[in-house]
């Protein structure tokens, strides 16, 4: 939209105010090798003020949407301050994107122990917890105490939970080497499977060679299982089983941003904007909607009513069609219908390691690792960033790999506190923004 209002933006016939709780846009496919260290978490962020320097960023988050009087309401970190339930904000079109937040359970534990894996922060954050645990199982000598911190259970057998596993185990498999007396078959990898297979992305076939080759790293694959517990850090699986263990990682689906619901447009059985094939919301003028927020009819599929999945293949694509609709309305032009026909997906298992299923066709291995590399570098927004994650693939190929843990950047006063004669606080400080 900033690219093609380029004239209307200059003389200042038209406003572009973008709402969002960070000021920048995370690419989540490099979520997990930023957690293993493979590329710096600067570089998997876009700085939103930067690229969209014709707009109005507003740092904050929606808190109601009222369209019929095409106003929304937002907190900021300023109306904390002040003491205020927030700014209005007019509008003439709404833009609907927030994207997912994950989906929990009413599982005992699971808010106050558990880690979920959709942020940068919650990526390196779960990179020093797991390089911590192996600090305490080398200079621990109680057994308990050691096991526990050397038994990481991942729940969730989608992109996100085996990605994320795949690159800390081969992270941390590496580590080890620099230990004394930490081995590779001391640690226990456990990943946790409601279904009776993972990745469904990929198809059947490559799910299974994907727990085939999940099981001779030595990793523990429980499919139709569920976790139970994870209270007084212990995990209780679904089959019985019980695993001290200081790291639960939860990456079992994601739901609809809360912020739909506090809006007066119109949403499905699964809290999703109905949305019609021009992305603008079905039945509502001047609102549109794409991405994990938007239900929009697959016009490709075969079988009447389905829609696109919410993946970032579609909400990139949806994205591009969504801002040349709202510039042709404005301009009294047809609108576009969106139609992509899935092409397929990639996933990467570790260094050298992946599963694809691109146009029908299978990979997996080295090819498939390399797949997964070459599409979302060619996906990564900006040439900037994909200049700095392509150098430093490059720099990751030529020297050893990182394995510094930098926890303290989650307490950064703990060390002042004490010098100063306080006691320094064990909890993180509250972000007003929340997770996302």
């Amino acid at each position: 939209m900033q690219r093609r209002l380029k004239r209307e933006l200059g003389r200042g016939e038209a406003e572009i105010t973008v709402v969002t709780p960070d000021p920048y846009m995370t690419y989540q496919p490099f979520l997990p090798e930023a957690a293993a260290g493979a590329i710096s978490p600067r570089h998997v962020v876009v700085p939103l003020r930067r690229v969209l320097d014709r707009c109005r960023v507003v740092i904050g988050e929606a808190t109601a949407v009222d369209h019929a009087a095409r106003t929304a309401t937002v907190r900021t970190p300023a109306t904390e301050e002040e003491g205020t339930e927030g700014i209005r904000i007019e509008y003439d079109e709404l833009v609907l994107a927030p994207g997912s937040v994950a989906r929990t359970l009413p599982i005992p534990g699971l808010a106050e122990h558990a880690i979920g894996f959709k942020t940068v922060e919650e990526a390196i954050g779960l990179r020093n917890h797991v390089l911590e645990q192996m600090d305490i199982a080398s200079s621990t000598r109680d057994p308990a105490v050691r096991d526990a911190a050397l038994t990481f259970v991942f729940v969730g057998g989608g992109y996100a939970g085996v990605e994320a596993l795949g690159e800390l185990e081969d992270m941390a498999r590496y580590a080890t080497r620099y230990y004394h007396n930490v081995r590779p078959e001391d640690m226990k990898w456990i990943l946790v499977e409601a279904s009776d297979r993972i990745l469904p992305e990929v198809g059947e076939e490559m799910g299974r060679y994907t727990v085939t080759e999940l099981r001779r790293r030595n990793i523990d694959v429980r499919l139709e299982t569920r976790l139970d517990s994870c209270a007084d850090r212990v995990a209780v699986l679904s089959d019985g089983s019980r695993f001290p263990t200081r790291t639960v990682v939860w990456t079992a689906g994601v739901k609809p941003h809360p912020v739909l619901a506090a809006t007066d447009l119109p949403l499905n059985e699964r809290g999703r904007l109905r949305c019609t094939a021009e992305l603008s919301v079905d039945g509502v003028p001047h609102a549109w909607a794409a991405g994990d927020a938007a239900a929009v009819p697959d016009v490709t599929a075969r079988e009447e009513g389905r829609e696109c999945a919410p993946n970032a293949q579609h909400a990139l694509r949806q994205a591009r069609v969504l801002g040349d609709n709202v510039v042709h309305s404005l301009r009294g032009e047809p609108l576009e219908t969106y139609a992509h026909k899935y092409a397929g997906s990639v996933a990467s298992l570790g260094l050298h390691k992946g599963v694809a299923q691109i146009y029908g066709r299978k990979l997996k291995g080295y090819p498939a690792w390399f797949m997964h590399r070459t599409y979302h570098l060619s996906r990564v927004p900006t040439f900037n960033r994909k200049a700095r994650v392509a150098a430093e693939w490059t720099l990751a190929g030529l020297f050893k790999r990182e394995i510094v843990s930098l926890g303290s950047l989650e307490h950064p006063r703990a060390e002042f506190e004490l010098a100063a004669g306080g006691k320094p606080s064990q909890d993180p400080p509250h972000n007003p923004k929340g997770s996302s």
